[in-house]
Protein backbone atom coordinates (compact mmCIF):
# COMPACT_ATOMS: atom_id res chain seq x y z
CA UNK A 1 0.00 0.00 0.00
CA UNK A 2 1.08 3.32 -0.98
CA UNK A 3 0.13 6.99 0.27
CA UNK A 4 -1.25 8.93 -2.69
CA UNK A 5 -3.58 12.30 -3.01
CA UNK A 6 -7.19 11.35 -4.13
CA UNK A 7 -6.80 12.94 -7.41
CA UNK A 8 -3.90 10.00 -8.79
CA UNK A 9 -6.94 7.32 -8.33
CA UNK A 10 -10.42 9.45 -8.75
CA UNK A 11 -11.84 12.27 -10.02
CA UNK A 12 -14.56 15.26 -8.39
CA UNK A 13 -16.52 17.75 -9.96
CA UNK A 14 -18.06 20.06 -7.37
CA UNK A 15 -21.48 22.72 -7.52
CA UNK A 16 -23.17 24.65 -5.13
CA UNK A 17 -26.72 25.49 -3.65
CA UNK A 18 -27.32 28.38 -1.58
CA UNK A 19 -24.25 28.29 1.33
CA UNK A 20 -23.38 24.41 0.65
CA UNK A 21 -21.15 22.65 -1.50
CA UNK A 22 -21.46 19.60 -3.42
CA UNK A 23 -18.46 17.36 -4.33
CA UNK A 24 -18.77 14.46 -6.05
CA UNK A 25 -15.99 11.46 -5.45
CA UNK A 26 -15.91 8.75 -7.92
CA UNK A 27 -12.61 6.16 -8.41
CA UNK A 28 -11.11 5.57 -11.65
CA UNK A 29 -10.78 2.09 -11.24
CA UNK A 30 -14.68 1.10 -9.14
CA UNK A 31 -12.62 -1.81 -7.11
CA UNK A 32 -11.13 0.84 -5.05
CA UNK A 33 -14.53 1.94 -3.83
CA UNK A 34 -14.55 0.74 -0.89
CA UNK A 35 -11.27 1.82 -0.19
CA UNK A 36 -12.19 5.24 -0.35
CA UNK A 37 -15.76 4.33 1.69
CA UNK A 38 -13.43 3.62 4.53
CA UNK A 39 -10.76 6.54 4.52
CA UNK A 40 -12.81 9.57 3.02
CA UNK A 41 -15.16 10.00 5.41
CA UNK A 42 -17.43 12.76 6.40
CA UNK A 43 -15.04 13.50 9.41
CA UNK A 44 -12.42 13.88 7.46
CA UNK A 45 -14.03 15.82 4.47
CA UNK A 46 -15.31 18.36 7.05
CA UNK A 47 -12.02 19.27 8.84
CA UNK A 48 -10.65 19.49 5.16
CA UNK A 49 -13.17 22.63 4.93
CA UNK A 50 -13.23 23.69 8.86
CA UNK A 51 -11.09 26.83 8.04
CA UNK A 52 -13.99 27.71 5.54
CA UNK A 53 -16.80 27.91 8.11
CA UNK A 54 -18.41 24.06 7.30
CA UNK A 55 -20.26 23.44 9.89
CA UNK A 56 -21.30 19.85 8.76
CA UNK A 57 -20.40 17.37 5.82
CA UNK A 58 -23.34 14.17 4.91
CA UNK A 59 -22.19 11.59 2.42
CA UNK A 60 -24.08 9.70 0.00
CA UNK A 61 -22.88 6.86 -1.04
CA UNK A 62 -23.79 5.74 -4.49
CA UNK A 63 -22.19 1.66 -4.75
CA UNK A 64 -24.24 1.12 -7.89
CA UNK A 65 -22.20 3.66 -9.88
CA UNK A 66 -19.37 3.66 -7.55
CA UNK A 67 -19.36 7.06 -6.23
CA UNK A 68 -20.03 9.28 -3.55
CA UNK A 69 -21.51 12.61 -2.99
CA UNK A 70 -20.37 15.24 -0.27
CA UNK A 71 -22.64 17.44 0.57
CA UNK A 72 -20.70 20.37 3.20
CA UNK A 73 -22.95 22.84 5.00
CA UNK A 74 -21.73 26.42 5.34
CA UNK A 75 -18.75 26.18 3.01
CA UNK A 76 -19.32 28.85 0.87
CA UNK A 77 -19.02 31.69 2.83
CA UNK A 78 -22.09 33.25 2.09
CA UNK A 79 -23.00 31.58 -1.15
CA UNK A 80 -23.07 33.24 -4.46
CA UNK A 81 -24.85 36.13 -3.74
CA UNK A 82 -23.68 36.20 -0.06
CA UNK A 83 -19.80 35.94 -0.23
CA UNK A 84 -16.84 38.48 -1.73
CA UNK A 85 -15.16 35.35 -2.45
CA UNK A 86 -13.86 34.54 -5.89
CA UNK A 87 -15.01 31.17 -5.87
CA UNK A 88 -18.78 31.71 -4.95
CA UNK A 89 -19.89 28.72 -6.72
CA UNK A 90 -17.45 26.60 -5.02
CA UNK A 91 -15.88 24.82 -7.95
CA UNK A 92 -12.20 24.91 -6.91
CA UNK A 93 -13.29 22.91 -3.75
CA UNK A 94 -12.99 19.49 -5.74
CA UNK A 95 -9.22 20.27 -5.85
CA UNK A 96 -9.11 20.65 -2.25
CA UNK A 97 -10.90 17.32 -1.98
CA UNK A 98 -8.06 15.48 -4.49
CA UNK A 99 -5.40 16.58 -2.44
CA UNK A 100 -6.65 14.77 0.56
CA UNK A 101 -4.69 11.30 0.60
CA UNK A 102 -5.60 7.58 0.89
CA UNK A 103 -3.47 4.61 0.75
CA UNK A 104 -4.37 2.52 -2.17
CA UNK A 105 -2.22 -0.64 -3.59
CA UNK A 106 0.15 0.39 -5.54
CA UNK A 107 -0.75 -0.81 -8.63
CA UNK A 108 -3.62 1.42 -8.51
CA UNK A 109 -2.01 4.90 -8.46
CA UNK A 110 -1.84 6.71 -11.52
CA UNK A 111 1.67 8.60 -12.85
CA UNK A 112 2.22 12.13 -12.86
CA UNK A 113 0.94 13.93 -15.97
Amino acid sequence: MIEVPLHAVAHSRAGDKGNRGNLSLMPYDPALYPLLAEQVTEARVLELFRHRGATRCTRFDLPLIHAFNFVIDDVLEGGVNGSLNLDGHGKSLSFRLLALTVRVPACHARAPA
